[in-house]
């Protein structure tokens, strides 16, 4: 609604959500699902748990890959290893959907290995099957290094929404400092895939290649997950009344 003396908005219309304010919403959100809410009062072994999904989500992040670097490694054979793989993704997808649970990282691990399936099918390489992860690791790692640069860390876009402060932390300087921080260490873990594994694709050692692709994962997520949830918690103690 404006004012028809001069087409500028009404006094009570409300103003549009900034960029920052929607990425901290669909970040937040995320994290939210994930059991990484600073509000709650869970413990951090509780808080790692769910953002690994428990047993069953480490299931399905692990089992993938482990059945087509056991299976690759003792037949030499591509198809039936990535058919396997895929094979696995596809029954935890179906169980959720069946037991009518959020199969959204379900289906999204369903996708990631279908689709490096289906790459490493059509170049004829065994190594081509971790392609879609370096791209990953890439985009994520970038977007947590270029979000510390500017000033904007995607921990404390995700933590401002959680918390129901918005982008209010840019105001203190020891949020901003361990949210930088925070964000540059996730950025490193990426680079840190990426530096490891890069060069053992271009070697195209493909068992190596999926023993630290599974090496490098839930194993170095965890921790992080642990000293982001700490770091966090430290900023906004738990006597601190939370908001939904």
């Amino acid at each position: 609604m404006t004012d028809d003396r001069d087409g500028s908005p009404a006094p009570n219309e409300p103003e549009a959500p900034s960029t920052p304010d929607l990425l901290g919403a669909a970040l937040g959100g995320a994290a939210r699902r994930a059991g990484l809410d600073p509000a709650t009062e869970a413990t951090t072994g509780h808080v790692v748990w769910r953002a690994m999904g428990g047993w069953r989500g480490i299931l399905e992040s692990v089992l993938p890959s482990l059945a087509f670097l056991v299976i690759y490694t003792v037949t030499q054979e591509l198809l039936i290893s990535l058919v396997v793989a895929v094979g696995i993704a596809l029954v935890f997808t179906i169980v959720r959907l069946a037991m009518r649970q959020p199969a959204s990282a379900a289906i999204g691990g369903l996708v990631a290995t279908g689709a490096a399936a289906a790459l490493s099918l059509w170049t004829g390489r065994a190594a081509d099957n971790f392609v879609w992860g370096f791209i990953t690791n890439g985009v994520y790692g970038t977007a947590f290094l270029v979000s510390a640069l500017i000033g904007w860390p995607l921990i404390g876009l995700a933590v401002g929404f959680l918390m129901s402060e918005g982008t209010a932390w840019r105001a203190d300087a020891r949020k901003r400092r361990v949210f930088f921080w925070l964000s540059i260490a996730w950025a490193c873990l990426f680079a840190l895939r990426l530096a490891v594994q890069l060069p053992l694709y271009f070697a195209n050692d493909v068992t190596a290649l999926a023993t630290t692709k599974l090496i490098m994962g839930l194993p170095l997520f965890a921790p992080l997950v642990a000293v982001t949830w700490l770091a966090v918690r430290t900023l906004y103690p738990r006597s601190q009344p939370s908001a939904e």
